[in-house]
């Protein structure tokens, strides 16, 4: 018997203009451990970057739900992505974030294992007195299911049965390739990550990354902070992240914005952002013109926050933040995040990125403190007493059309739907793709 019914948590219907979703998905603890077998275990999440173990032997290490990986690169030069945890007794062998190692020694009972995952020595093998069936098994480390890379993005699976890497990242493909695009050499991370957690639901930040309504309410003195500097601006002070953007500006006339879905719930929004010098890309920018054109090399200078289900974002401003979303309870999220950076720049030009990452991005910026306060906010107001409907997934629907629009046209990328339109527009229905895609994956439990 199922436990939950799908039109109980989330209402759907098109033709009379409804999509709402139930305050339940955001604080019922049996939800969120289906949520975690099936959401996060059970089908394709994003894992890291490529250039995280870059030379043999590099390893690093993540999650994907529950369980411990590990990366690594072997000595051939191969990536590979293991459980993490020694088939002995089950501890993690490596417990490090990253490093490079030759060999993963158990800190329990020091059994050992290559970077390629083969067990290289059990501890006392000879004098163990171990029947015939133990050295018939395989003592080495545990692949995970599924495993992949598109352009040094990396993605992981528990479940071996899941689509291939490329249908599910679909059309969403294209975003990745314009971060990618920045470089000949593809992209790294800026040595130094954040971790951080707040005391509320993963799907807040699953939205928020996605939602501009929000933009104006919850970061007033940001605002003000760039309008200051706007009137201030000299030729020697860096323009801040988000100083050409048009989209929180507040303007109710023409397209400055708007939204595009993918199928298998990855969605993105973007703003109107001009090329300028204070912008680091903008020393590529002759190269790029050169080599993808006027319309590619447009789109790579634009606003993006690119989501893709269930757990990662990519934030393209003046900076690009990469944000990896880790569900620790129904009420807890635990947040890893990193500055994205094209390969090869030039040291002026990396200087002036990671000053601007710093200015907005992280705990320490001037806005994500604002979101992670109203997330709790809204976990602490999560209840159902009464109508246990939320209203918040609806705004843009009568303007969303299907498929993509001249701009997706631009790049070729087809999308399930867009909508475009002025800043104050500040469309909802992307978010509904999100509660689709989990629908789809939850669909063994809730019917």
């Amino acid at each position: 018997m199922k436990p939950f019914r799908l039109e109980r948590l989330v209402d759907n219907r098109p033709a009379e203009g409804v999509f709402r979703v139930n305050r339940a998905l955001f604080s019922d603890p049996k939800i969120f451990d289906l949520e975690m077998q099936h959401i996060f275990e059970g089908g394709w999440v994003f894992l890291g970057l490529a250039s995280q173990a870059e030379q043999p032997h590099d390893f690093f290490t993540t999650t994907i739900g529950r369980v411990p990986v590990l990366i690594t690169r072997d000595k051939r030069g191969v990536l590979r992505a293991f459980v993490n945890s020694c088939p002995h007794k089950g501890a993690r062998i490596a417990s490090q974030p990253s490093g490079n190692a030759r060999v993963f020694v158990c800190p329990y009972h020091s059994w050992s294992f290559s970077s390629a995952g083969e067990n290289r020595a059990i501890k006392w093998e000879r004098a163990g007195c171990y029947a015939e069936g133990f050295h018939a098994d395989d003592h080495g480390l545990k692949a995970i299911g599924a495993f992949g890379e598109y352009r040094g993005f990396l993605f992981g699976s528990v479940k071996a049965d899941v689509p291939s890497l490329e249908d599910h990242l679909g059309e969403a493909r294209h975003m990745l390739d314009l971060i990618a695009d920045e470089s000949e050499d593809g992209v790294e991370l800026v040595p130094g990550r954040v971790r951080f957690r707040f005391a509320a639901n993963w799907k807040m930040q699953l939205e928020n990354c996605s939602d501009q309504y929000h933009f104006t309410s919850t970061h007033p003195s940001l605002i003000k902070v760039l309008d200051r500097r706007a009137k201030e601006q000299t030729a020697d002070v860096v323009e801040s992240s988000l100083g050409g953007a048009d989209f929180w500006k507040g303007g109710d006339e023409g397209i400055v914005g708007g939204s595009f879905s993918f199928d298998n719930g990855h969605v993105m929004t973007w703003g109107k952002m001009e090329a300028n010098p204070s912008l680091a890309l903008f020393e590529q920018r002759a190269a790029l013109l050169e080599k993808f054109g006027a319309a590619r090399t447009a789109w790579m200078f634009n606003m993006r926050n690119l989501t893709l289900f269930p757990n990662a974002q990519v934030a393209v401003n003046a900076a690009t933040q990469l944000r990896v979303i880790r569900p620790i309870a129904p009420n807890l999220t635990e947040m890893e995040t990193w500055c994205l950076v094209p390969r090869g720049e030039s040291a002026t030009a990396r200087r002036q990125r990671i000053r601007q990452y710093e200015d907005f991005f992280n705990p320490t910026g001037m806005a994500i403190a604002d979101d992670n306060a109203v997330y709790e906010e809204c976990q602490a107001g999560m209840t159902d007493a009464g109508n246990g409907w939320l209203q918040g997934h609806a705004r843009g629907l009568a303007g969303t059309k299907p498929g993509g629009n001249d701009l997706s046209n631009m790049i070729g990328m087809k999308a399930v739907s867009s909508i475009a339109g002025p800043s104050q527009l500040a469309d909802e229905t992307l978010f509904q793709s999100y509660y689709r895609a989990w629908a789809a994956r939850m669909a063994q439990v809730v019917a």
